[in-house]
């Protein structure tokens, strides 16, 4: 499978020391697997004037070999790990977390649950006609080394 991840540098060796804490899924590197997704983010670098760069990787991997979780909707379970992740609070081990973005629309509608101006299931019903979308969190620094070869970097 070709996973891509946007950026302002290349990345021939990703790690996930460089990760922001309180994201989505937790500190990892993040991708997806959608290039118009990717090209999309990278966009937003190119309007603050930066560079932006198209990183793509082939991921082979066992999957019973690695702890993972699989969100396949904006559901109850999402939205409560997505809570957890972003305040901090997030225990778990997984190796790899994968399933959709909080994009501008969701971080809206989370930051209203997390105000407690929406109830969760107020929530799920405004998540639910999110356009689809898919991001890959590897989160073991062992699955990037094992799993991750990258194969090109295009400055866009």
């Amino acid at each position: 499978m070709i996973l891509y991840h946007s950026s302002t540098v290349a990345v021939p060796v990703p790690d996930i020391l460089h990760s922001r804490d309180y994201l989505d899924f937790g500190k990892g590197f993040y991708m997806t697997s959608i290039h118009e997704q990717a090209i999309k983010y990278a966009q937003r670098f190119i309007r603050r004037n930066r560079d932006a760069w198209l990183n793509s990787y082939e991921f082979k991997c066992d999957w019973a070999a690695w702890n993972v979780l699989r969100f396949d909707a904006y559901d109850k379970d999402w939205l409560q790990f997505i809570a957890k992740c972003r305040t901090g609070n997030d225990d778990t081990d997984y190796d790899i977390v994968i399933g959709g973005i909080a994009n501008d629309k969701v971080i809206q509608t989370l930051d209203r649950y997390f105000n407690r101006e929406l109830s969760e299931n107020e929530a799920l019903g405004l998540l639910k006609y999110e356009k689809p979308n898919i991001q890959y969190c590897i989160r073991s620094q062992v699955m990037l080394d094992k799993c991750l070869k990258h194969t090109e970097s295009k400055q866009l």
